[in-house]
């Protein structure tokens, strides 16, 4: 895997993901909130599996760099 999600895109994605999964805790405490494991993991990860389908990479200077 090579990494394709770049360091804006992380942040935001970690922050979403933490923003949902806290929802499951307190706060609504419906379990939708698991969604955010999803872009909290391809945060952690560097690598959202849907932007090779689409051609994106928000990591520009990662494209080289594997995983």
């Amino acid at each position: 895997m090579k990494a394709n999600v770049g360091g804006i895109d992380r942040i935001l994605r970690v922050l979403a993901g933490l923003a949902l999964l806290s929802q499951v805790f307190v706060g609504l405490q419906t379990p939708w909130g698991w969604i955010g494991v999803i872009p909290l993991l391809t945060g952690a990860f560097r690598f959202c599996p849907f932007y090779p389908l689409l051609g994106l990479n928000t990591c520009s200077r990662c494209s080289s760099e594997a995983v």
